[in-house]
Formats: C-alpha cells, sequence, structure tokens
C-alpha cells in the first residue's frame, strides 16, 4: 500500500531488460555492431520516454533519477543564470530534492522564495504572480505532490512565470503515468522524472528540457547525453525505463480508473468505520493522485500504525520515503495547516496496479484493530 515509495518492476518490463544485462551488453558508445545494438536500445526508449510526454526525443537526457534531475536542474541554471539573476522561487510542499538543493543554492549566495500553499496544498498563480522580482530566474514547482497527491496548476503556473521571462521547471515524478502529461501543452521548460515510480528499474531517470534552454553539463567525462551527462549509459536501466513508460501510456486510463476506485474504496470504509479520522488534500478526487489517500489518526503515533501495519504484511508511510528517518513532522502536512498535535498521527496509503479489493478490505480490517488497540494504551 505504498506504490507512491516505489514499484515493483512488471514481468514485461523485465523481460526487455534481461537481454541487456547478458547478450546485448554493448557499449553504447562502441562504433562496433554490439555497441551500435546498444545505441539503438537507448535511442529507442529515449522516444518512448518522450512520447508518453509528448516531448521530441532529443528533449530527453537520462540519468540517475528524480532527484538527479531536480538537482542538475537548479544548480546548472542557478550557475548559468547568476550574473543576470539570483532568485529562485519554489513552495513549502516540494520534494526535498527540491528543498535542499535550494538551502545549498541559499548557501552560495541565491535567495529562495518558499510559497505556500491552501489547505488541499494548492499553489496560487496569484502568489507567483506577486513573489516575482527582477532578479527571479526559476520557477520550480512540483507536478503531484508526494505525500497527499495534490495535482498542482502547472500549466497555470508555467504561463506566469514565462509571462515575466522566466524559465519553468516541474518535478514530475509522481505525475508520470499517473496524470496525463503533454509538455507542449504545458509549456515547461524541464521536468523532472524516475522509473521506478512507473513499474520500471530502480537507479534510472530522466529530465525532459525544451528546445534552445541549454544548461551545463551536471557530470563531467565523455559526451554521452549529448554531452550534458558523462558516463556509460545504465543500458538495462534506460531499456526498462523505455519499456514502462510504454507500458504506462498505453494503460494511463484504466490504470487511473482502477487505482482511483480502489483509493475511493479504502478512503470511503476508514472515514466511515473508524472514528476520528481526517482525509487529507484535495476533496475534489479528479485533482488528485489516483493511487492516493493520506489519512490522519487522532490520537495515535503514526510510526506505530507503520510497524503494527507491517507485522500484518502491509506496508505503508508515514510520508515520504525519503525522510521516513526524520521525526520531525511532515512539512507538507504543516504547511497546509494540519494540528501539529495529530500531525504524527498520519498515514499515506496509495495502491497501483497490482493492488485488489480484497487487499484493500484486509487492510481496512487490520487498520480498525490496530486503531483500537493503540488508541485502547493511549487511553491507558
Amino acid at each position: 500500500m505504498d506504490y507512491s515509495a516505489t514499484t515493483p518492476v512488471k514481468k514485461e518490463v523485465l523481460d526487455q531488460m534481461i537481454p541487456y544485462f547478458t547478450e546485448n551488453f554493448g557499449n553504447p558508445s562502441s562504433l562496433y555492431t554490439i555497441g551500435l545494438e546498444a545505441k539503438a536500445a537507448v535511442e529507442k526508449a529515449r522516444a518512448q520516454v518522450a512520447h508518453l510526454i509528448g516531448a521530441e526525443p532529443s528533449e530527453i537526457y537520462f540519468d540517475g533519477g528524480g532527484s538527479e534531475s531536480d538537482n542538475w536542474v537548479l544548480e546548472s541554471v542557478a550557475d548559468q543564470l547568476k550574473n543576470k539573476g539570483r532568485h529562485i522561487i519554489t513552495s513549502q510542499i516540494e520534494h526535498h530534492a527540491i528543498l535542499h538543493t535550494c538551502d545549498y543554492l541559499e548557501k552560495h549566495g541565491f535567495e529562495v522564495t518558499y510559497l505556500p500553499v491552501d489547505h488541499e496544498g494548492f499553489v496560487n498563480p496569484d502568489d507567483l504572480e506577486k513573489a516575482i522580482r527582477p532578479d527571479t530566474i526559476l520557477v520550480s514547482i512540483m507536478f503531484v505532490n508526494n505525500e497527499i497527491g495534490t495535482v498542482e496548476p502547472i500549466k497555470e503556473l508555467a504561463a506566469v512565470a514565462h509571462k515575466h521571462g522566466i524559465l519553468f521547471h516541474t518535478d514530475s515524478v509522481q505525475a508520470l503515468g499517473n496524470v496525463p502529461i503533454d509538455v507542449r501543452d504545458l509549456d515547461v521548460d524541464f521536468m523532472s522524472f524516475s522509473s521506478h515510480k512507473i513499474y520500471g528499474p530502480k537507479g534510472e531517470g530522466g529530465m525532459f528540457m525544451k528546445h534552445g534552454d541549454r544548461i551545463t553539463s551536471f557530470i563531467h567525462g565523455g559526451a554521452q547525453e549529448n554531452g550534458k551527462r558523462a558516463g556509460t549509459e545504465n543500458l538495462a536501466g534506460i531499456v526498462g525505463f523505455g519499456a514502462a513508460a510504454e507500458l504506462a501510456e498505453k494503460n494511463l486510463e484504466k490504470h487511473r480508473k482502477q487505482c482511483g476506485e480502489l483509493r475511493d474504496y479504502l478512503m470511503d470504509r476508514i472515514l466511515n468505520e473508524i472514528p476520528d479520522c481526517v482525509a487529507n488534500g484535495p476533496a475534489d478526487h479528479s485533482k488528485r493522485h489516483p493511487g492516493n489517500a493520506n489519512i490522519t489518526f487522532k490520537r495515535i503515533e503514526g510510526e506505530s500504525i507503520l510497524l503494527l501495519l507491517d507485522s500484518m504484511g502491509i506496508a505503508v508511510s508515514t510520508g515520504s520515503a525519503c525522510s521516513s528517518k526524520s521525526l520531525d513532522p511532515s512539512h507538507v502536512l504543516t504547511a497546509i495547516g494540519v494540528d501539529p498535535e495529530t500531525i504524527h498521527g498520519s498515514i499515506r496509503f496509495t495502491v497501483g496496479d497490482f493492488t485488489t479489493k480484497e487487499d484493500v478490505d484486509y487492510v481496512v480490517d487490520c487498520m480498525k484493530k490496530v486503531a483500537e488497540r493503540l488508541r485502547g494504551i493511549t487511553m491507558l
């Protein structure tokens, strides 16, 4: 029940990857036959990922994952445009790959404005308009929030940035394969994404960079990825990412419908059958990640819920997996105004392609027992 943390590699994806570990193991930079075959496989995957988001293959750059892509865009744009300005705008609910990079840049002479969000997690385009300054060089707002599932108005936000001649980046790690994406319609300059969120392998991700928006290299060395990201390509990983992207495009509407129905069923049962629970995030589920249900259980610690459910064979999250070792209150739930006294009782459930109605029933039945047990201890 934690598909937003990661997904299993689908069999169809793994089957396409395996030959590139063994028989077709060539280096894509080599000029002999097995190298050229490897290069062709990389370019096929590039086209598959591009097609999923409505981009040109030449606008896709492969790298090590969403966090690398986020770091790459922010640091590179900051370095390239520092003589034009040193002001960046983001939101209070970004993934830590953005927030920690912004913190790094602040320590190196840049200023960052962190836009507030409303009680459902939405960034207001008017707030962005007011925050723009003559020295603003980049706006970075995530597409879909990883904790509460809010789908941000990216098209409107990008339009505000471009009206002022400012570059726009969106972290789309949770959006890819879960909401329709057309980079031409959205008119974004940069987009980050990751393979392991769409039933592809871990350690592989990518960045969309619109034609004409040139940024500096992030890893120096060879001429791979059009000279922008050195290092021998993760051949099998790239093939897997491409296969997963093609499957995601083919199954998008079925995936959204199936996950949305299971998510709604899960939320309805929990909110109706377990007392003192509150749902976090958008009430309009059409503006929410199709698999996301973030729920606060009052008078219970989320870590206790997580551990007891784990003992029953159920995996959930108390927030982003990337911050699970921290006991600090979720910055996302804090930003949307969740009561600090109950914020630690929040659990993120996310369903996916392999979740069944029987799974949901089992989870809710177990959650009812866990809530009753923990609240009994609290009362004592």
